[in-house]
């Protein structure tokens, strides 16, 4: 058999790595991709780099149900390329993507199908897949999306180690094929309107909930994602450091700033009628960041806790409310 190589892309890494760098925000949304244009410019970077054809790209990501949404299917249909989906579950999150990843590359490594794979990721959960890949003789090189600065995004350590090299998209790569989202700029319609704010749940409804349950439990609203019930009530903390106050003041700011330059009037009004409840992707969107900022990607629950908390702040004072 020839020698041959892969491609495998983490599409949440890349997406949200890539709209970090074009938005200075991870939210996918706030960026399109023109995946036609990425995906020859990625085919030609890999031949090039391995001097080895290549089998395909296999692109995973996640659908609800496990089915594809409009921009999956326009991926799915480009040549030499296999979409691979997880799922997501109700609170938003991705089920199974890294599983799918991990497998393939281990099935393709001991069915000698590639010599040599690119994984475009930054996952630390896919670290053993590489290794046994590795086992199999095949080597494992990560692909990593640019920083401002030029330095690889969001790779953890293990992962860096346990790979045969890390090397860099080019930035003209990412900068052709991502571009960001243009919208309207907020009005003063965009504010809620009064029969809203009546509908609203509050963070002291749900303090007041929380401890007629447990009276004896000193508690801070935990503003978390998810569906209705998802927001809980967590012990009370010392605080957070100086440093760790600065990083999520400026990802609050960045994060809300690039959500807000795109939401509809409609949005808005849902995400204060919400409260305490952030949507899905926009917490997942401030955990990112904020492990980012802070090159930790296991953020304590004291971190979490404010960063919520000072959404809110942020969230309220901009809109109105």
């Amino acid at each position: 058999m020839r020698s041959q190589s892969a491609v495998f892309v983490d599409a949440g890494y890349f997406i949200a790595a890539a709209a970090t760098r074009r938005t200075g925000s991870s939210l996918r949304r706030l960026v399109s991709v023109n995946y036609e244009s990425f995906v020859a410019d990625l085919t030609r970077l890999v031949e090039e780099r391995t001097g080895l054809p290549l089998l395909r790209v296999y692109w995973y990501d996640a659908g609800k149900n496990g089915l594809p949404d409009y921009e999956q299917e326009k991926v799915a249909r480009l040549p030499k390329v296999k979409l691979r989906l997880g799922r997501i579950d109700v609170e938003g999150g991705q089920k199974g993507v890294d599983l799918r990843i991990g497998l393939d590359m281990v099935g393709h490594s001991r069915n000698r199908a590639v010599d040599v794979i690119y994984l475009l990721s930054g996952d630390d959960d896919l670290t053993e897949a590489v290794e046994e890949a590795q086992a199999q003789g095949v080597q494992v090189i990560i692909l990593a999306v640019p920083t401002a600065q030029g330095g690889p995004h969001g790779v953890s350590r293990n992962l860096s180690m346990a790979a045969d090299g890390i090397e860099i998209l080019p930035s003209e790569i990412i900068d052709r094929s991502v571009a960001p989202v243009v919208s309207a700029p907020p009005t003063s319609a965009s504010r809620v309107t009064p029969q809203v704010m009546r509908k609203q749940v509050t963070p002291a409804d749900v303090r007041r909930s929380a401890t007629a349950a447990k009276p004896a439990v000193p508690s801070t609203v935990v503003y978390s994602s998810g569906g209705e019930h998802a927001s809980y009530v967590a012990p009370e903390y010392e605080g957070v450091t100086e440093e760790l106050s600065r990083a999520i003041t400026g990802v609050v700011g960045r994060t809300f700033d690039a959500w807000s330059s795109s939401a509809t009037e409609i949005q808005r009004n849902d995400l204060l009628r919400g409260r305490p409840t952030i949507p899905s992707d926009l917490d997942r969107a401030l955990l990112v960041d904020l492990a980012d900022v802070m090159s930790d990607y296991n953020l304590s629950d004291e971190a979490r806790v404010e960063l919520r908390i000072q959404f809110w702040k942020k969230a309220e004072e901009a809109l109105g409310a």
